[in-house]
């Protein structure tokens, strides 16, 4: 992965930019695998090459999601990318155990269901908090089996929109 850390990112992103353009899917779920696959060479200057391209792609397909009213959720389940080396300078290439962000953007006029123009999130969330989130912005119940909870809490008021992403460690 480190001879080619831009991976399959820019047809991922292809093929993500089509689905948004449908208007069709009530969800739509990317994996940029980049930064965790090249993470695990333990090559700075490719993870770093990883990371930009990922960060490149988010962006331009951000800009599409918002254009078409959507609500798009930026997540990671672990880290990886962000610590390549240990205190003795040895290379490391496992996952890590650092907070990871959950980022929240609502598209131009988009509401979330009972949250008005802003959102608010709560801190303590963790990763089992994340599909309780999705349900609840797509309206869908939350079956008994789920042990987490949505982090989206309600603002009380409304606000202008803020078009500023929303960041919280998970």
């Amino acid at each position: 992965y480190d001879h080619a850390p831009e991976m399959s990112a820019r047809q991922v992103d292809g093929c993500g930019d089509r689905a948004v353009e449908k208007q069709i899917y009530s969800l739509i779920v990317i994996n940029y695998a980049n930064p965790d696959m090249v993470g695990h060479t333990g090559q700075l200057e490719a993870t770093v090459k990883a990371v930009e391209t990922v960060d490149r792609c988010v962006g331009r397909l951000l800009e599409s999601i918002v254009r078409a009213g959507g609500t798009t959720i930026i997540i990671a389940d672990h880290g990886n990318a962000e610590y390549m080396w240990d205190e003795q300078g040895n290379p490391w290439t496992a996952h890590t155990t650092n907070p990871v962000p959950f980022i929240l953007v609502e598209g131009e006029g988009r509401k979330i269901p009972g949250h008005g123009t802003e959102v608010s999130l709560r801190s303590d969330g963790r990763l089992a908090d994340i599909a309780p989130t999705i349900l609840e912005i797509l309206k869908l119940p939350q079956p008994p089996e789920m042990t987490g909870r949505s982090i989206l809490e309600p603002v009380g008021f409304e606000v202008k929109a803020n078009r500023t992403p929303v960041r919280v460690s998970l």
